[in-house]
Formats: structure tokens, C-alpha cells, sequence
């Protein structure tokens, strides 16, 4: 491992998770643009939740190679790229005329996203120690939970003042910041030549894009013939991208997922629950924009508000519990971060529902932010630990991979169930009942955290 002094090693972290910060808060803060998107280009919300799903499509298809460009070109080099496309792709979406072009922007945010993004992760790796790994990646975990839980806030307080095109515009003195950081703070690091499986990357591409497609738009459309047919492909072309990475050193090149990886249990489990957290993530906050802003008629501001108890929780919370990964059991915080997602979800499904006081909606939001505190760090910590080092660049590229295909997938099909949902019951039955599908996945990576193997080093 390269020399890296303590402070040197920790000032390179606090650069890398500003970019990491400013990818994961765009996933909800443009939740909270969506209705004024909506109202300013005069489209329909089948349309319009293209903004954040071409977004996570072009973010989650390009990480499984994006790491390795790291490694072959260095992953400073790679992060400052990413932190560059994303920034000028952002000055562009905040300038758009039209939804077409505002679509085009988000989807060379995207590009950008999954160029920084991996990157992170294996430099964390790379310059800090073993014993000192878990705490620089709790640190790692908690922007994570903080990021995507400040969003709406700070969102809604910026629509009010500057209207949705701000939201963008936020972007521009965080990539910037992020980008002169780096280049102070960031080694560069050794590289090595890596292969690029061409055949896996346009199977994949295809595969995903043909599956989201038909998973945004069936509902909208009443599952017309073309919709199928999308739908097995993309399902039959993520087999065969499968059996590409089996089969790939007997075809002269690299996989782009090194299957040895997932011999290892808490990877394993740990890869498929963050999964379900980006599930989770990527698509909670547009039933419940939706609801506030449509249904209840309150402005982004008061909206985004009503997400601070969330936000300060999360914000309190992470620090705490990052240090604790390293102490507790991993499956106790992470069952407990699970449930309570889980049971904060169903709260809120259930004051949407009712048409309860939104009084009742301040304990939810805690809840809420208390189970992402103890997601994030616990779940990334525990996953890691035990890695081979010769596969963790590409552990780390699968592990963002993951999380993002949890988030492409959830804001497609809970897009998909609020079209169905509001027009069958109406706008707040419909948002609620939407909301149950985050919650459901969720217990199934609650399932897999309760089966993490404790690989914590006894004390003493």
C-alpha cells in the first residue's frame, strides 16, 4: 500500500465525500423539483420522472467498468473527470429551454456521477490502513445517509427562492470545491492495466435499459406488446452478462464483476441489502413531494421542512453509530437501521393514506433519518471488511453498482406504481400505497443483515 500519512489520508476523504455528497444529494433533491419541472414544461408525470431515472440508468450502467478506468488511469484523475462532466452537465440542466434537453443534462450527469462515484471507495481503501479502514469508511457511509436525507430540505427552501432550476445550479460551488480539493488533497496513486470486456459492457447496457423502459412506461401505456418483449430481453440479456463474467478469463479478458467476490458472505449480503436501500432511497421521496406538494397543497419550502427532523437525525446520528461498526456486532446495527426504515415507511404510507394531520408526519421523518444513520456506515463497513485486496477496486465499483441498480430500479417502479396507484384510487390513497413497495424490499434486506457472520477482531 502507498505511503499515505494519517492526515494526508483523512483531508483526501473529507475531498472525495464532498463529491460524493453533491452525487447522492441529486437523487432526492430533484424529488422535490419534480411538480414545478412538471408545471414549467407542461408534461405529465410519465415524462417527467425521466429527470431522476435517466439519471440513476446513466449513473448504475457505466460503474461496473468506471472503477477499473481508476485503476488503469488513476482514480484521482478518473474522480476529478467525473466531478468535471457532472458539473458542466448540471450548468446545462439548470439553463435547459425544454424537458428534452433538461433530459439529455441528466443523463450526462449521470455519465459523470459514475465516473466519480467508485473511485471514492477505492481510494479510501487503498491509503488507509486495515485497522483504521472501518472508521474512513463509516465516515464514507454517513455522507451517504446525511447527503440523501439533506436533499429535501435544503431542496425545497431553494425552489422557493430560485425555483427548480437552482437546484442545479447548487451544483456548480460544491463540484467546484470538490474539484480544486482533490487536486490539493488526493494522491495519486500507483496504476494498473486493466482489460475493459467490451461484449459485457453494450450486454449490460442494453439489458438494463431495455428492463427500465419497460418498467417506467408499461403501466402508463397499459402494457402494450413492445413493453413485454423489452422486459424478457433486458431479463435474458443481465442472464447472459451473468454467465459473461463466468466465462470471461477463458475468453482472454477480465470480468467486469470477479464472481470470487461473492464467496464472501457479508459481501454478499451486504452488496444485496444496499440495494435495497437504493431502492428505498432513489424512490421515497416522490410519493411524498408528491402528497405535500399536490395533495396538500404545501409549497417546495414547507415541503422540504418537513424533512428536517428527518435531516437532523441522520445528521446526529451517523456520527455515532460509524464508530460503533467497528465495536457492535454488525447485524444489530444494521437490523435495527433496517427496521427502522421499514417501520418509518409504513408510517408514513399511513398518515398519507389517512389524510392524517401532518403533526403525526414529524415522528415518521425521525424515524426515518434514525434508520438511515444506522444503514449507511454499519452496512458499508461490514461488506468491506474482509475483502480480498486484490479485488477491491472491483469490489468497490459492484458494491456502488448495486446500490445504484436498487435505486434505478425503485424510481422506476415506484413511478410506475404511483401512475397506476393514483388512478385507480386517487392521488393520496395511490401515493401511500406506492410507498408500501420501498418498504417491502426493505424487508428483504433486512433478512439478509440478520444473517451477517461477526468479523469484528476480538478485544483483549
Amino acid at each position: 500500500m502507498p505511503s499515505v500519512s494519517k492526515p494526508q489520508a483523512w483531508r483526501a476523504l473529507a475531498a472525495l465525500c464532498l463529491g460524493f455528497f453533491m452525487v447522492l444529494m441529486d437523487q432526492t433533491i430533484v424529488a422535490v423539483a419534480t411538480p414545478e419541472i412538471m408545471a414549467n414544461f407542461d408534461t405529465e408525470f410519465d415524462q417527467v420522472v425521466w429527470v431522476t431515472s435517466i439519471y440513476l440508468l446513466c449513473m448504475v450502467v457505466p460503474l461496473l467498468f468506471t472503477g477499473r478506468l481508476g485503476d488503469r488511469f488513476g482514480q484521482a484523475r478518473m474522480f476529478q473527470l467525473g466531478i468535471s462532466v457532472f458539473v458542466i452537465a448540471a450548468l446545462a440542466a439548470s439553463l435547459a429551454p425544454n424537458l428534452g434537453v433538461l433530459l439529455v443534462a441528466r443523463a450526462v450527469q449521470g455519465l459523470g456521477a459514475a465516473i466519480l462515484t467508485p473511485q471514492t471507495m477505492a481510494v479510501i481503501n487503498r491509503i488507509f490502513p486495515q485497522d483504521a479502514r472501518g472508521p474512513a469508511l463509516g465516515v464514507w457511509g454517513a455522507v451517504g445517509s446525511v447527503a440523501s436525507l439533506v436533499g429535501p430540505v435544503l431542496g425545497g427552501i431553494i425552489i422557493s427562492t430560485f425555483g427548480w432550476r437552482g437546484v442545479f445550479v447548487l451544483h456548480l460551488p460544491l463540484g467546484i470545491a470538490a474539484l480544486v480539493l482533490s487536486a490539493l488533497w488526493v494522491p495519486r496513486l500507483p496504476t494498473y492495466a486493466r482489460s475493459i470486456d467490451k461484449l459485457s459492457v453494450v450486454v449490460t447496457l442494453v439489458g438494463m435499459t431495455s428492463a427500465v423502459i419497460a418498467i417506467q412506461q408499461g403501466p402508463g401505456l397499459g402494457w402494450p406488446w413492445w413493453t413485454f418483449v423489452l422486459l424478457i430481453g433486458g431479463i435474458g440479456l443481465i442472464v447472459w452478462f451473468v454467465r459473461l463474467q463466468a466465462t470471461a478469463s477463458k475468453r482472454g479478458t477480465e470480468p467486469l464483476v470477479p464472481l470470487p467476490l461473492f464467496k464472501n458472505r457479508n459481501y454478499s449480503l451486504g452488496a444485496f441489502s444496499i440495494s435495497t436501500m437504493g431502492f428505498a432511497v432513489a424512490s421515497q421521496m416522490l410519493p411524498i413531494m408528491m402528497w405535500f406538494q399536490t395533495g396538500r397543497g404545501l409549497t417546495s419550502a414547507e415541503a422540504g421542512l418537513m424533512m428536517v427532523p428527518m435531516a437532523v437525525a441522520a445528521g446526529l446520528g451517523s456520527p455515532l453509530v460509524g464508530p460503533l461498526a467497528d465495536r457492535i456486532k454488525p447485524r444489530l446495527l444494521s437490523v435495527f437501521g433496517f427496521g427502522s426504515v421499514i417501520a418509518a415507511l409504513l408510517w408514513i404510507a399511513g398518515i398519507m393514506y389517512t389524510d392524517a394531520a401532518l403533526f403525526w408526519f414529524i415522528g415518521a421523518s425521525a424515524l426515518l433519518g434514525v434508520g438511515n444513520a444506522f444503514v449507511w456506515a454499519p452496512n458499508s463497513v461490514t461488506a468491506m471488511r474482509t475483502v480480498d485486496l486484490r479485488y477491491m477496486g472491483a469490489a468497490s465499483g459492484v458494491y456502488n453498482t448495486t446500490r445504484q441498480v436498487g435505486a434505478v430500479v425503485g424510481a422506476a417502479a415506484v413511478g410506475a406504481a404511483m401512475q397506476v396507484g393514483s388512478a385507480s384510487l386517487g392521488l393520496h390513497q395511490g401515493m401511500a400505497i406506492s410507498l408500501v413497495l420501498p418498504a417491502t424490499v426493505m424487508v428483504a434486506g433486512l433478512i439478509a443483515v440478520a444473517c451477517f457472520e461477526n468479523t469484528l477482531t476480538p478485544k483483549g
